[in-house]
């Protein structure tokens, strides 16, 4: 097969902006990005798109179901497919399917959920997160209570055991687990991220000082920034290094809160759909409520797509193009630890992209 050329009059790299150039793919890699005119029908399959500009494809490390199929009430590859489906559509070509607090059982079902949905060829499912258990009742938010605690070393053994290989982000309060609990976890090569947190602005310090690399839904069930009390916002704000995720829906946080902290996080603040999908059975029944979901007349998550975030980021947040994709893509590439591999356009990176209009409407996705 011939390698496949993608041209467009503009490409967005994530770090600059190429005009009248062409992707050069191959077995679902980059090889090459070259001027359009290099580019001789004989030697590739030429793909043309005239009226948008390629970018980087979105990342949404923070989903809990789609087609009213939420992970957690169906942990299966069905269900997988769905949410990777719903994924895409909104130009994410990468996700990490998350699971709300809740019982061991459940966890372990949705591990054998996605090494079965592996095991069959599935693909855009990068891993899972937990939000949950071990995070503080104070700051449950919709979390069911029942099942909030302070782990054990013995349970985390178990689950991480259980998990390996899968789990890949676990929130966690970091002042309701112990140092030790918090070190098997990152010695697994798992990334923690604090949120449902109540932390002092001195505990969360700590925590991203030692090893804690970001943090849950910025402002969202964590102990606010206060003038006497900076919180959990405040040691983000404040930290050179710790990254946050936020849900730009405008019902999570009001899009001048979001504006704020993109002026004091700068490229540590990076995107994250939080969608739930409409769900009667199990512990969390989310109901939608115009754009958004509640459970028990708490908010309890998004209607978003990684691509209405985009939007609403510049249309409403003020924050310009090349950021706003940036923050969708780039940014939780490097929360995985996969900024050489996803969210860049350039030779060895992964053929994943979206096709934009003027208008910042989502045209067609790539995902070779």
């Amino acid at each position: 097969m011939k390698p496949v050329a993608y041209t467009a009059p503009r490409i967005f790299t994530g770090s600059e902006w190429l005009h009248h150039h062409a992707l050069i793919v191959n077995g679902g890699v980059i090889e090459a990005v070259v001027p359009s005119t290099e580019i001789k029908e004989t030697d590739y399959e030429v793909k043309t798109f005239r009226d948008g500009f390629l970018a980087p494809a979105f990342i949404d490390i923070q989903i809990y179901g789609a087609a009213e199929k939420l992970l957690a009430v169906y942990p299966t590859t069905e269900a997988l497919q769905a949410l990777a489906d719903y994924c895409a559509a909104g130009g994410a070509t990468l996700c990490v399917p998350t699971v709300a607090t809740n019982s061991v059982e459940v966890f372990k079902h949705c591990i054998d959920a996605v090494t079965a949905y592996w095991q069959a060829g599935g693909k855009g499912v990068y891993g899972l997160h937990l939000e949950g258990p071990w995070i503080n009742k104070e700051k449950r938010g919709a979390h069911v209570e029942a099942y909030i605690h302070a782990p054990t070393i013995e349970e985390v053994k178990q689950l991480l055991q259980y998990g390996k290989g899968v789990i890949k982000i676990i929130t966690l309060a970091p002042e309701v687990c112990s140092n030790e609990v918090m070190q098997l976890i990152q010695s697994e090569g798992i990334i923690i991220s604090a949120g449902h947190s109540n932390a002092t602005y001195e505990q969360a310090t700590d925590a991203f000082n030692n090893g804690i690399t970001t943090a849950t839904h910025l402002y969202n069930a964590m102990s606010p920034l206060q003038h006497r009390q900076p919180g959990l916002v405040g040691a983000l704000f404040n930290h050179s290094t710790a990254m946050c995720s936020i849900i730009p829906d405008g019902h999570h946080v009001d899009y001048a809160a979001i504006a704020i902290a993109k002026k004091q996080m700068e490229e540590r603040l990076f995107v994250i759909t939080d969608a739930v999908t409409t769900t009667n059975t199990g512990p969390y029944h989310h109901q939608p409520e115009g754009d958004k979901y509640v459970c028990n007349g708490t908010l309890s998550g998004s209607a978003l797509t990684m691509h209405k975030a985009f939007q609403n980021l510049v249309t409403h947040a003020g924050i310009c193009i090349e950021e706003a994709l940036r923050m969708c893509s780039f940014y939780p590439a490097k929360v995985l630890q996969q900024q050489h591999t996803y969210g860049i356009l350039a030779p060895g990176y992964r053929a994943q992209a979206i096709v934009l209009n003027d208008n910042l409407e989502l045209l067609h996705v790539i995902n070779a």
